[in-house]
């Protein structure tokens, strides 16, 4: 059997490689989607010193044709996901007032669009074979708004929506959606330690269709 596949959009140093830590530790090929090269190198190392096979794929999650790319490359050099997490977003704080329409549609294209094209990419193989875990990392403004993040509320609103809305037709096809709505600042040593929280992306993605979350409320 070849290894599997867990896709990360939104590779980071905190959250994104911890979950790259875990899945990898568990025996995943990692497959990382950020947007700066430099960054990538700097993760693929990371995980590869421990043991991780790791390869990245340069990529804005503002741009639809970019990650299509991306995807067709990563199932070409390594097989279709089985896993997909969608983790990208942009961190902005804003207000309604100075919020201009441009900035709005430019966050939603990360915070959310992004998502959207991923799981765009992920559903055909998945739905062929019967199975697949997507999950999105989601954020307590969905369910604490905040007047001075109005863009990104609105983002990890959709994501939550996306996640609840989808998960009854993906259940059919035997595919697992899932929200993290964190609500907190993720942060090393803390309640919210991403080694802390990427537990959470794992024990979702070991549930049994009868015990399947669609949301996980971290906080």
């Amino acid at each position: 059997m070849s290894q599997k596949v867990c896709a990360l959009v939104g590779a980071g140093a905190g959250l994104g490689l911890a979950i790259a830590q875990r899945f990898g530790r568990e025996g995943y090929q990692i497959a990382l989607l950020a947007r700066r090269p430099e960054a990538l190198a700097e993760y693929t190392k990371t995980l590869g010193e421990a043991g991780i096979q790791a390869t990245g794929f340069s990529v804005d999650a503002a741009d639809p044709e970019a990650i299509a790319t991306a995807f067709a490359e990563m199932q070409q050099t390594l097989g279709a996901p089985d896993v997909l997490i969608y983790n990208a977003a942009l961190l902005k704080q804003d207000a309604v007032l100075s919020l201009t329409p441009e900035a709005l549609v430019q966050g939603f294209k990360v915070n959310v669009a992004g998502a959207i094209t991923a799981i765009q990419q992920v559903l055909p193989e998945m739905q062929k074979h019967q199975r697949g875990t997507v999950l999105l990392t989601g954020g307590g403004l969905a369910l604490y708004p905040h007047s001075q993040f109005i863009s990104l509320g609105i983002g990890k609103a959709a994501i939550r929506y996306l996640a609840l809305g989808l998960a009854n037709e993906l259940r059919a096809d035997g595919i697992h959606i899932a929200t993290v709505t964190i609500c907190g600042a993720i942060a090393p040593g803390t309640k919210f330690d991403p080694e802390a929280i990427a537990e959470v992306y794992w024990q979702l993605q070991t549930q049994t269709p009868d015990h399947w979350q669609t949301e996980y409320i971290y906080q």
